[in-house]
């Protein structure tokens, strides 16, 4: 007779999870020679991008980051991959920790080899909106460059006849004057176009940067994981990345002011520095675990729309507390340094930033935050500036 482990037992559960696992990490290997198979058989284009895109979540399972890259990457160059499917997709979690990804992701927002051109054309229109007057300011320093350039074209004949004298020969000094007003402003205006594109390509980031945020997953009081997106319109999340006792002193402090941060709409966020380094064996699988993956969207699924669902907003009020868990660590961290950089300041320092409740960046500073402060700053939900503010 055949004994069996009741799966209801904790041993049970564990050794029907290592079971899983190893299970699991053989259909990964088979998936992979199926697919590699099919490349070979001379798909058409919407098959072959099904392939390398599966190849690429297999490789991210086993931690391959620079296959799952050059998958993904010929995927995007010559199957018409959107990189927004990248951003969303659970399974890929791993790989968005990893530093392949933010060198594709770089390429993408850049438009480099035609990899990211829907990716930054969506960039660019979301900079757009945000930046209304840009392209006029442009307009105009190209306009009044080009004006410039046709009177110092005219200017330097000018200066020739004054230099050799005359009886018609123009006045030196004003017609000299004249040249230097054109080159000074021709400068101006050049250095102004440089200097915009410089601000929009730091625009660009810092919505890229905005992007990879609210797809960041968060496990509730309820145990329940979402994406920051859901959240949207709900809270002020407010991350504390730091050392983990600098981050508890941080966390008990606020509770003194529970309430009324709770009016404010806002949610603390802990990251500990190293925490996404420590192996945690619940979180295997593709990327987030199984009830991770549940919670979240999945390949063409409408996830705004579904973010915008009342009946989702009112389940998610009951459920939000005060703190949520992260869940895949590293790919906040990663984040975070990211942030950090942008910001002139040095990776892995202590660190607090403050979310508006449109997802954005309010606004961020070293060390732990001062709630008083936060109280004075923030208004509640319920206050006109609240509203301004979805």
């Amino acid at each position: 007779m055949s004994t069996r482990v009741s799966s209801s037992s904790p041993k049970g559960g564990y050794v029907n999870q290592v079971f899983f696992f190893i299970v699991f990490a053989k259909w990964v290997k088979d998936a992979l020679i199926q697919f590699e198979t099919a490349l070979g058989l001379d798909p058409n284009p919407l098959e072959a991008q099904a392939a390398l895109y599966n190849k690429a979540c297999c490789h991210a399972y086993r931690g391959e980051g620079k296959k799952a890259a050059d998958c993904l990457q010929t995927a995007l160059r010559e199957y018409n991959l959107k990189f927004g499917t990248i951003l969303n997709d659970p399974d890929l979690a791993s790989f968005r920790a990893l530093p392949e990804f933010k060198e594709l992701q770089e390429e993408a927002r850049l438009g480099g080899e035609d990899i990211g051109y829907g990716f930054r054309r969506d960039l660019k229109l979301i900079s757009e909106v945000q930046a209304p007057f840009r392209g006029v300011r442009r307009f105009f320093y190209v306009a009044f460059s080009a004006a410039a350039g046709i009177s110092l074209f005219f200017t330097i004949p000018r200066i020739f006849r004054a230099i050799k004298g005359g009886d018609d020969a123009p006045d030196l000094w004003e017609t000299a004057g004249n040249a230097a007003i054109n080159i000074g402003g021709i400068i101006v205006l050049v250095a102004l176009f440089l200097w915009d594109n410089k601000k929009e390509e730091e625009q660009l980031a810092q919505i890229s940067r905005d992007e990879t945020l609210s797809r960041l997953p968060l496990r509730l009081s309820t145990n329940r994981v979402v994406e920051l997106v859901q959240l949207r319109d709900t809270v002020r999340p407010v991350i504390l990345a730091g050392e983990k006792e600098a981050v508890s002193l941080a966390i008990q402090t606020a509770e003194r002011f529970r309430t009324d941060l709770l009016r404010r709409g806002v949610l603390l966020v802990p990251v500990i520095w190293g925490q996404g380094m420590a192996p945690q064996v619940e979180k295997k699988g593709f990327g987030v675990p199984r009830k991770a993956a549940d919670a979240l969207p999945s390949i063409g699924e409408d996830f705004e729309k579904r973010a915008q669902s009342i009946t989702t907003r009112s389940k998610l009020k009951a459920e939000i507390r005060f703190k949520a868990e992260v869940v895949s660590p590293a790919e906040w961290e990663r984040w975070i340094r990211d942030q950090q950089k942008s910001e002139g300041v040095t990776p892995g320092e202590d660190v607090y930033i403050i979310l508006r409740l449109d997802g954005r960046v309010r606004r961020s500073g070293k060390g732990m935050p001062d709630w008083q402060q936060i109280l004075q700053e923030l208004p509640p939900l319920e206050a006109i500036l609240s509203k301004l503010e979805r």
